[in-house]
């Protein structure tokens, strides 16, 4: 550890003095206050400057440094708040002109790759039958999932849904054309194919629905048990409660399905615009995330079968 000049250290002292004693900042926040302004002293020290002599480029490299070793986008943005933080006080103490870390940030994080289902833990899913329900639970959940996967639907586009197509509906089901015609995200209309699978499943449900009290009086196409629309959270619940009961691993909810209907269709069409079209998307790069799945996919199959893509 690089031995740190007496006025450094005692800056720093003086500055965590201030943050506990005047700011009340909790304990733990300080002991990592003092680890990140250590590191930015001992930086300094192996560069040849004062604290106070600190300048944006060197900001700058030291975030790059702290990058390229490893450090996640989010530790490097807590670092810089403690860091800013000190130079804001200096600032405000009259030892520095300005703040070197005032306009940098943090690389950013990597989005993480949307939860997807492999094909056959999907049908294990979809074909699940839940004897043990009451047969009109049954129906709906089926339903339910099959409109999921089958359209890829938002669960507020799948809770939106009315029996029957009109002015005041969000959303509704035209079961002989086969199409899901929903309100989306920026209350956008698109229509997306639903399958013949959800097509039956959907049929099914319709045919015991009435059953629930006060179906009649509600135009909502899911219901719960007393005949108010199913709210999303109930179909997460409803969703990982039936995922644990079919044997999978990995919990299930909505959005799951929808990530597997997209990772799907494009690793058996490779037509990224379409499955923009079918999620609803504005833009292009927000369905572009599928293609690292699909690529993680075909990096599997090629480690499982190719013979040299293993050491001997």
């Amino acid at each position: 550890m690089l031995s740190l000049s007496k006025d450094d250290q005692a800056l720093i002292t003086r500055y965590l003095a201030h943050v506990e004693i005047e700011k009340r900042l909790a304990a733990r926040t300080v002991a990592l206050y003092t680890l990140d302004l250590q590191k930015l002293a001992e930086s300094a020290a192996k560069a040849g400057v004062a604290l106070t002599q600190i300048q944006h480029s060197h900001i700058r490299r030291w975030v790059a440094q702290m990058h390229s070793q490893g450090r996640s986008g989010r530790g490097i943005a807590l670092i810089l708040s403690g860091w800013r933080g000190l130079f804001h006080w200096l600032g405000r103490e009259g030892l520095v002109a300005s703040n070197p870390v005032q306009d940098v940030r943090a690389p950013k994080a990597a989005k993480p790759l949307p939860k997807a289902l492999g094909v056959d833990d999907t049908q294990q899913f979809a074909d699940f039958k839940n004897e043990a329900d009451d047969p009109w639970l049954e129906a709906r959940d089926a339903a339910m999932v099959e409109l999921l996967y089958g359209g890829g639907l938002r669960v507020g586009e799948l809770t939106g849904l009315d029996v029957q197509a009109g002015a005041q509906a969000r959303g509704w089901i035209d079961l002989d054309a086969g199409e899901a015609h929903v309100l989306g995200k920026g209350s956008k209309r698109r229509s997306v194919p639903i399958g013949a699978k959800a097509a039956e499943a959907l049929r099914a449900w319709l045919a015991v629905r009435g059953e629930i009290d006060g179906a009649a009086l509600s135009p909502a196409l899911f219901l719960g048990r007393y005949g108010t629309r199913l709210t999303a959270q109930s179909v997460w619940q409803r969703l990982q409660r039936r995922s644990q009961m079919s044997g999978l691993a990995t919990p299930v909810h909505p959005h799951m399905l929808r990530h597997s209907f997209a990772s799907h269709v494009l690793q058996s069409s490779g037509d990224l615009r379409a499955v923009q079209e079918l999620l609803g998307h504005a833009n292009i790069s927000t369905t572009q995330v599928y293609t690292r799945l699909d690529f993680q996919h075909l990096a599997r199959a090629y480690d499982a079968a190719h013979p040299r893509a293993k050491k001997k």
